[in-house]
């Protein structure tokens, strides 16, 4: 009988559609690690009106699907052998997630799967410790936020010891409390403590890392301020560092400004601009409780964290 050789170099494509944006990576991965031949990320807000609605509105499952048909021509141009597609927050809390299953299925010929919050946080931790450089002191805490949901993930090798995932995110908090332009005092502080009773109620405690490290969109569009780039640089935000009162600073100067305002600065995103202070919200409200005065910012995500599942 000829035993069957697995081939050394598997061409795949991993695909994360959470509450706010969808993304594609297609990556050569091979024993010694992942190279990248294509990303993208298309915010199609798919979570548009879930925290208040329960349901996937029929305008924000055309902006995915039309990022879905994009995708399906990237993975066919690159002769991808393996596709994993997950869901998130969005999908986990829509009563019509079906709808958007069948859409993918008939785009991609894979069907989605809508992972639990403790199978996200893995995928999150996974793709942000395969990136990082050095060893950073134990445990490590990955936070990742997102439009939906945030994880607290805390770990000490490659795979997480403990996680938790939290029903706050941007859009979440943005949607539920950050009505006014500028938001208001009393908005404010209304979110803030939907953030504090979420962490009260977490049994992964930010005091218990060594290290702390960020992912996500809101981290990235943060650090683009932060480090006041004019234009997107993955080599500049990539392991960027910060101290924690950076971070308070620039969430106070976001939640003065009306969404034009941020619109006009040259770093924001204009699919973020209303968004960004809930999660940078979530982001300070974290740090307040570590007891480390420094975070490192990963680009390496959940989405590197599915291409190294199907290799897996």
């Amino acid at each position: 009988m000829t035993r069957r050789v697995e081939p050394v170099e598997t061409k795949v494509a991993a695909i994360d559609c959470g509450t706010n944006t969808i993304k594609l990576l297609i990556a050569t991965v091979t024993p010694d690690g992942l190279t990248e031949d294509v990303r993208e990320a298309r915010m199609v807000r798919l979570g548009q009106g879930v925290d208040r609605t329960g349901v996937l509105a029929d305008e924000a499952l055309e902006r995915a699907f039309e990022a879905i048909d994009e995708y399906a021509a990237l993975i066919r141009e690159h002769d991808v052998r393996k596709v994993r597609f997950v869901a998130t927050s969005a999908t986990r809390d829509a009563a019509n997630a079906a709808t958007f299953t069948d859409g993918v299925r008939a785009r991609l010929g894979v069907t989605p799967e809508v992972v639990t919050g403790a199978e996200e946080a893995a995928l999150s931790f996974g793709g942000a410790v395969r990136n990082l450089r050095g060893t950073p002191p134990p445990p490590l805490l990955v936070i990742d936020i997102g439009g939906g949901s945030t994880e607290l993930i805390l770990g000490e090798g490659p795979t997480p010891t403990s996680s938790h995932s939290m029903d706050i995110g941007s859009v979440r908090l943005h949607e539920r409390h950050l009505r006014s332009d500028p938001p208001t005092q009393e908005e404010i502080e209304a979110c803030v403590r939907d953030i504090d009773d979420h962490l009260d109620g977490c049994p992964v405690a930010p005091a218990a890392a060594g290290s702390v490290v960020v992912v996500g969109g809101t981290a990235v569009q943060l650090t683009m301020g932060l480090l006041e780039l004019a234009a997107y640089d993955r080599t500049a935000t990539d392991h960027a560092e910060f101290a924690h009162d950076e971070v308070y600073g620039i969430v106070e100067r976001l939640l003065a400004l009306t969404v034009e305002e941020r619109l006009a600065l040259p770093w924001m995103h204009p699919g973020r601009a209303d968004v960004i202070a809930a999660g940078g919200l979530i982001l300070d409200r974290i740090l307040r409780r570590s007891k480390i005065e420094t975070l490192l910012v990963s680009e390496s995500d959940i989405l590197d964290g599915i291409a190294w599942s199907v290799r897996d």
